[in-house]
């Protein structure tokens, strides 16, 4: 799939990464396998996933399963929860390959320099949350604190995939086994906070899989802090 990525989104993975000391930058890509221009985008999040100062998130929708082949990572809430994303910034409909970036900035397909632009924007902005997570058993502590931001917030779980491979015989894509990293599987919120105190709490987490918590303002707002564990 790496060789999907032309020369200048190579160039961008290889060298522009943005200053970050603070948390991650949040990216969903809204895919689907049933998608013919969604290949490049995926093997772009492909990259994205091995850094550190992304998280790097593949949210598959349902909405492409009509024309043949039925995306066996698609999820409604996705879908929904796209149509937020596009409700709340004024946008008529939704499409695929979509990032969302940290809640706000949106890049249409695999455009490096755009995306580029956006997460080195978004790093560059004050942490206004700080959040830190740590297993603990079966369960995972988390702590944040608001450092002026205004909730009300949600306090969202995400369990992913990190590496998955499917052979697609139906639809835009057949005929090619096409690879996927990071693909959300598990996405629930499990807390509401309203950011006046810090925040300690501790959630359900069973198997070994990556965890992350995203920090949201307003549900669908702007993600205010993201930490993971691998």
């Amino acid at each position: 799939m790496k060789r999907l990525l032309s020369s200048t989104a190579a160039a961008f993975f290889a060298f522009a990464a943005p200053t970050w000391a603070g948390s991650p930058v949040v990216v969903e890509l809204f895919t689907s396998q049933g998608c013919s221009s969604c290949p490049p985008a995926d093997a772009m999040l492909h990259e994205l996933a091995e850094r550190d100062d992304v998280i790097a998130l593949a949210l598959h929708v349902d909405y492409w399963d009509y024309i043949g082949w039925k995306d066996e990572f698609a999820k409604p809430a996705y879908s929904k929860r796209q149509r937020e994303y596009a409700i709340i910034g004024h946008r008529r409909s939704v499409y695929t390959p979509q990032m969302v970036i940290n809640g706000e900035t949106d890049v249409v397909g695999a455009k490096a320099m755009q995306l580029s632009e956006a997460l080195a924007q978004h790093a560059a902005k004050p942490a206004l949350v700080d959040v830190e997570i740590a297993r603990q058993g079966r369960n995972l502590q988390i702590n944040a604190v608001s450092n002026g931001a205004k909730g009300p917030f949600v306090v969202n779980l995400v369990r992913y995939t990190p590496r998955s491979k499917t052979r697609i015989t139906r639809g835009e894509n057949a005929g090619h086994t096409l690879s996927y990293a990071n693909v959300a599987h598990d996405w629930k919120i499990v807390k509401e906070w309203d950011g006046r105190a810090p925040l300690n709490m501790t959630a359900d987490l069973d198997g070994d899989e990556p965890v992350v918590v995203i920090i949201q303002q307003n549900r669908f707002g702007p993600i205010m802090a993201a930490a993971r564990l691998r």
